[in-house]
């Protein structure tokens, strides 16, 4: 079976090898196309040099194309995955630094709040042009597998104004379903349900999730028959851990009556309560692991990441190659979406689609994320249950500003970015119209090079700024930050920091500070 595939933003290694290793694990995938593309070619030539390495360590013919351009790489791919963050670490910087400059404390700021809100205007900008690319050279009917945040402006940007079809795909059910195996394990050890030894895995429960990327709920869980949806909060609250890693998640829970599949710390950037002053900040956040919401928190692990990556570059080759293995698949969805489409080996997994009613009561040209099955004859998304009012209620706060950061990015329109900000429930809680005006004044001269749409308006915002801030604002470091580590720190722990730059999902592992 020979078909093309291309990575874009290859440089991300945590994806890019993870993706690639699973994709050759499927028996028929042994003589695929690939190509990688990455604008910085020494990341995109360490991250094919490793993955060649890989290949050669496990006999496949494959041998990986590598380019700098863009449309080259996408000629005749049938599927195409994104990986890229445009802009970089510099670009992400300003997207936490400048919102904290105003008291705006958030712990990712990729996917929704004000640094959210921008990624979004660069990474719709770059979506556009690759989806041009995709429809002038790939295989006719390509399949864009999106993976970079925002996730659901970007693939609501590439499905309607990239005319290409695109699914959005995160790890967050995933990790909320192992929370959930987790809490049944501990429960049923005091329950006398199970022995002290045996362990609930997360194939034994059953889920059912539906919402928007980030704010997807668990609406149906079981275990053994038992329906676990009204159990939820007594099997968190009971879990030796949790109540102080997740404490938003399961306040969120006790107010809504289900379970979020996101973070303790994004989840807390994407609602008014729980971020709008430092004391909140401090209250709702446990320091033990950067998603549990700290300030900046994925900012500092990506910069660790790339600095050990670029330095330990050397020990990376020398280290055990991978071996492609269906028992050492990981838990992407995006390997097992193209096994089924190609062998019709059928797959469920929880996708980011245009909704069109998949959702009754959500918006029919929002982009949701919901159950779906793939095999040979294609993805079929069915129709779901209403969400449940309150939990609509959260979700549709989101579309809002989603719909307007996608409709600025497309058109270039300043005033609907601010709007987006404006309304940005954290931003909101916070910021008053003015400062929402200068911060986006600031954050669109800061990201000038990323947004080619906004010539006008970065102009404009330029000859504002230079007459002098009319809001005051402070070089507010946040309330639960965390300096960057150091290569000499990160080589005390090097299991640790290997992990944190491999790994595409870097908060697998969120631990309880001591």
């Amino acid at each position: 079976m020979t078909f093309a595939i291309a990575f874009i933003g290859a440089g991300s290694i945590g994806f890019t090898r993870g993706l690639l290793a699973d994709l050759l694990a499927v028996p028929g995938f042994r003589d695929l196309s690939v190509t990688f593309m990455d604008i910085n070619p020494d990341n995109l030539r360490m991250c094919a040099e490793l993955c060649q390495r890989d290949i050669d360590a496990n006999g496949l013919p494959i041998r990986i194309r590598t380019t700098t351009d863009r449309r080259e790489a996408v000629r005749g791919a049938r599927y195409v995955f994104c990986t890229f963050r445009v802009g970089g670490l510099e670009a992400f910087r300003s997207d936490v630094d400048i919102p904290l400059s105003y008291g705006v404390d958030q712990c990712v700021g990729d996917t929704l709040c004000a640094g959210g809100v921008m990624y979004g205007q660069r990474g719709i900008a770059a979506m556009l042009d690759l989806c041009r690319d995709i429809r002038a050279v790939a295989e006719p009917g390509c399949l864009l597998l999106n993976y970079a945040n925002p996730m659901a402006m970007l693939t609501w940007a590439a499905n309607t104004a990239g005319g290409v079809r695109c699914l959005g795909l995160c790890h967050g059910v995933q990790g909320g379903h192992r929370q959930i195996a987790d809490c049944v394990q501990a429960w049923a050890r005091r329950q006398g349900l199970i022995g002290a030894e045996e362990t609930v895995a997360k194939h034994d429960v059953t889920i059912s999730a539906v919402g928007i990327n980030h704010q997807t709920w668990y609406v149906q869980a079981q275990w053994r028959g038992i329906d676990l949806v009204p159990r939820m909060l007594e099997l968190f609250e009971g879990h030796p851990e949790y109540p102080r890693t997740e404490k938003v998640r399961i306040d969120v829970l006790r107010r809504f009556g289900y379970y979020s599949t996101e973070s303790n710390g994004h989840l807390s950037e994407y609602l008014p309560w729980y971020r709008k002053t430092p004391e909140a900040v401090r209250r709702w956040s446990d320091l033990g692991c950067w998603i549990n919401g700290e300030t900046g928190g994925y900012l500092r692990v990506c910069t660790e990441g790339r600095t050990w990556f670029e330095n330990e570059f050397p020990g990376w080759m020398a280290a055990p190659p991978r071996t492609f293995a269906a028992d050492r698949r990981g838990e992407e969805h995006g390997s097992y979406i193209i096994e089924a489409l190609e062998t019709g080996r059928p797959y469920r997994g929880h996708f980011n689609v245009i909704n069109q009613g998949a959702v009754p009561n959500l918006p029919a040209d929002a982009v949701v994320e919901v159950p779906a099955w793939v095999d040979r004859s294609g993805i079929a998304v069915p129709r779901c249950a209403e969400l449940p009012p309150g939990c609509a209620a959260v979700c549709s706060q989101s579309i809002g500003v989603q719909r307007l950061a996608v409709q600025a990015a497309v058109s270039g329109d300043d005033r609907l970015l601010r709007q987006a900000v404006l309304l940005d429930p954290l931003v909101g809680a916070v910021c008053e119209p003015p400062a929402v005006w200068q911060m986006v004044d600031e954050m669109l001269v800061a990201q000038r090079a990323w947004l080619p749409q906004y010539g006008a308006a970065i102009a404009a915002a330029e000859a504002r700024l230079a007459q002098g801030k009319a809001i005051p604002t402070t070089a507010y470091a946040g309330a639960a930050r965390l300096a960057v580590k150091d290569i000499e720190a990160m080589r005390r722990d090097r299991a640790a920091a290997d992990a944190n730059a491999g790994d595409s999902d870097k908060a697998k592992v969120r631990k309880a500070a001591g």
